[in-house]
């Protein structure tokens, strides 16, 4: 095989391997600026951000299961993140892939937090954990950076569709 060959294969296989990183089908791509980040005197926003690439063929989809009853965030892909605006006060979140992993937060009014849904491998398929970001660590050089890297997206009623269909399962 000439190297021309080589090269010309392997450029294929990276773009390949980059497609398959894209967002879930349910999810749409939205403009930074068009991303309601405001945390107000009666609200909190949380960021969920899935900065890796690993476990890219896997779809995370982020819960708030303060009530009991699974309420969509959004579905998480490789190097995605999704706005949540929540009330001040006690929540519980949930993540999903393999099996499900939980993050108790105490949200405070006008601020706004980060978590990474972390892949790990699981038996069959990659499994996510919800890491939540410390403010020392969201100031830290690097950071924004890391955050620029995930585009922003958002729920489409086929989210929400497949949440209500799947809801068994989750």
């Amino acid at each position: 095989m000439s190297k021309r060959i080589r090269i010309t294969a392997i450029i294929l296989l990276a773009g390949l391997l980059a497609g398959c990183a894209g967002q879930s089908e349910y999810m749409r791509t939205v403009a930074a600026d068009s991303v309601d980040l405001t945390a107000s005197l009666d609200s909190a926003v949380v960021i969920f951000m899935r900065p890796s690439g690993i476990g890219f063929a896997v779809q995370s989809s982020v819960f708030e299961v303060t009530s009991g009853d699974p309420q969509l965030i959004g579905i998480v892909s490789a190097k995605t993140r999704v706005a949540h605006t929540a009330t001040p006060g006690s929540h519980r979140y949930m993540v999903i892939g393999e099996s499900a992993a939980f993050m108790d937060a105490e949200l405070l009014p006008g601020k706004r937090y980060y978590a990474i849904v972390s892949p790990r491998l699981g038996w069959w398929k990659a499994r996510f954990s919800l890491v939540p970001v410390g403010a020392e660590e969201a100031r830290a050089a690097g950071f924004e950076e890391t955050c620029g890297d995930c585009g922003w997206v958002e729920n489409t009623d086929s989210a929400h569709n497949w949440a209500t269909g799947n809801m068994a399962s989750i």
